[in-house]
Formats: structure tokens, C-alpha cells, sequence
């Protein structure tokens, strides 16, 4: 269809591999308007003062729901170090409940993986990981990592981990303890295209309505003491730098299938008279002020 050159728009969400790899198959690339969610690393980050019972239950549904293969899945937690053995215990306490079995089985919460490969792909991350200091708090059907930060080191200098920068699209969940902003503001994947966000204090040295401010201008979304998450469909859906193509909701559809155009006039009484006879009589559609952003 691509090869066709009758297709004008391409929308999907996927991975940035298979995006790349179609969007070359059109034979004019220039012409072709792409709408893409791709591959995501988004975080999670828990400060001192977070409701730990919350915590946990929105990291463990944001990390673990349809097994990790979303977009908007949690694929980093970023715990602060004195709250961190904490919401290990707690967070293995409430992994140990979830079901695992088939899809059609009842109340199952972790499913087989659908993709040749994967585990094994999956398996290699993690012995990364392990090669690198990281150790297994919890081991079964689920991998929790707890990564250490040495003192005085920034988040960059972890960029020597695969599943630091990498989206493991899968059920590992990472979890890195931080100490101060420089910890949590060094995540430097590739992908960030969504954050959240957990504490119960609205005042810290920064204020965290300033925080959201400034991580607002590197995700598309900023979570506050929930998962990430894209509904309601009207909400918008981009990503910045390597996540995504262009923006993702309901209007932003409708507008992408469109092109942009105006209607132009010199300026003078004449023109006016006639732009205002229109827009009274509503004698146009299309030159109007009756419209809804």
C-alpha cells in the first residue's frame, strides 16, 4: 500500500523500527504525513514524603498491566534511597499476589509473552544488569532490579546499563534509588514520553507545581500520583526526541488528515465589508467564527 504512493497520512503506534522501515517504502517520504507513538522509557519517580501504599499500587499497575508491552507502561522507577528498602518490601509483597497463567485463565495478571524471542532478549538485559552491579530482590516469573548509585555519581553515568536506557517492553521492572534533584532529573534516555510523579507535599525548596513546569518541556505528560496513562482520547499525545511523530488525540487526527489553508484580503473598507457580509450571514463554512478549539 505504501509502495503505492496513494497513501498520504500514516499513523501508528508501534515500535520505531517498523516506522522507519515503512516510511522509507513510500516512494515520495516528503509527501507522506506520519502521526507515530513509538518506543517509550517513561519513569516514575517517588519522593521522601509520597503516600508509599499509592506508590506502589500505581508503579505496580503501570509496570506490570498487559504484561509491560505498553507505550505508556512504567519502565523506570526512581525511588528516593530513604524510602527505597520500603517500597522494595512492599512492592515484592503485592508482585507475590499477582496470577500467572494464561490469558483466558481467571484473575491472571501475567501472561506468556507474545513474541519469539523475547525472553531470551529480556534474559540478556538483565544479566547486563548483574554484570554491572545491579542485584535481584525478587525472582520468579518477574524480575525487580534495584540499581546502585555510587556516591557522588550522576544518573548519566549509568548510561553503561541496557535496561537504564533501553525500553524492555516487558515484565522487568527496574528501580533506582536517587538522593537529590541531580538523580532524578539525569535520565537520559532517548524515549521519555511520559513521567510520574509521586509525593504528598506540594511544598519542597523547588515547588513541584515549577518541577512539573520544567519536566513539562521534556514529556508529553506528567502524571501526578498515578501510572502513566494516554486516555481520555481527547488528552494529546507526543513525544520529544526519539518517542514519537507529531501528536496523538482525537482533534489532532482530524486535523492531520487536513491541510492547513486561509482565505487573504487586502486590507481596506471594501474587503472588510464583504469578509464581515460573510461571516454575518454565514454564507461560508469555511470563513467563520463559530468554531470550537
Amino acid at each position: 500500500m505504501l509502495e503505492s504512493g496513494k497513501v498520504n497520512v500514516l499513523t501508528l503506534i508501534g515500535s520505531s523500527k517498523v516506522a522507519d522501515h515503512l516510511k522509507k517504502m513510500h516512494p515520495k517520504v516528503n509527501r507522506l504525513r506520519a502521526i507515530l507513538g513509538l518506543d517509550a522509557k517513561n519513569a516514575a519517580i517517588v519522593f521522601p514524603d509520597a503516600d508509599l501504599d499509592l506508590a506502589v499500587r500505581e508503579c505496580l499497575l503501570g509496570s506490570l498491566s498487559f504484561n509491560g508491552q505498553r507505550c505508556t507502561a512504567l519502565k523506570m522507577l526512581i525511588v528516593h534511597r530513604s524510602i527505597v528498602e520500603a517500597f522494595l518490601q512492599s512492592f515484592t509483597e503485592q508482585l507475590a499476589k499477582l496470577k500467572v497463567g494464561m490469558p483466558w485463565d481467571m484473575d491472571v495478571s501475567i501472561t506468556p509473552l507474545p513474541e519469539l524471542g523475547k525472553v531470551s532478549h529480556m534474559t540478556k538485559m538483565v544479566e547486563d544488569a548483574k554484570s554491572k552491579g545491579a542485584r535481584v530482590v525478587k525472582r520468579g516469573w518477574w524480575h525487580v532490579r534495584r540499581y546502585p548509585v555510587l556516591s557522588g555519581c550522576r544518573l548519566p553515568g549509568l548510561g553503561r546499563y541496557v535496561l537504564y536506557r533501553e525500553e524492555q517492553f516487558g515484565p522487568i521492572v527496574p528501580v533506582m534509588p536517587f538522593e537529590d534533584t541531580g538523580h532524578r532529573t539525569g535520565l537520559t534516555s532517548s524515549r521519555p514520553n511520559m513521567v510520574s510523579r509521586f509525593r504528598s507535599s506540594a511544598r519542597t525548596r523547588k515547588s513541584s507545581a515549577g518541577w512539573s513546569i520544567r519536566w513539562s518541556t521534556r514529556f508529553c505528560r506528567v502524571n501526578i500520583n498515578c501510572q502513566c496513562q494516554r486516555g481520555p482520547d481527547v488528552f494529546p499525545l507526543y513525544g520529544p526526541k526519539d518517542s514519537a511523530e507529531g501528536t496523538l488525540s482525537v482533534n489532532d487526527a482530524l486535523r492531520s488528515f487536513s491541510i492547513r489553508s486561509m482565505i487573504a484580503a487586502k486590507q481596506g473598507d471594501s474587503s472588510k465589508r464583504l469578509l464581515e457580509d460573510i461571516v454575518n450571514t454565514h454564507k461560508s463554512n469555511f470563513i467563520n467564527t463559530g468554531f470550537i478549539l
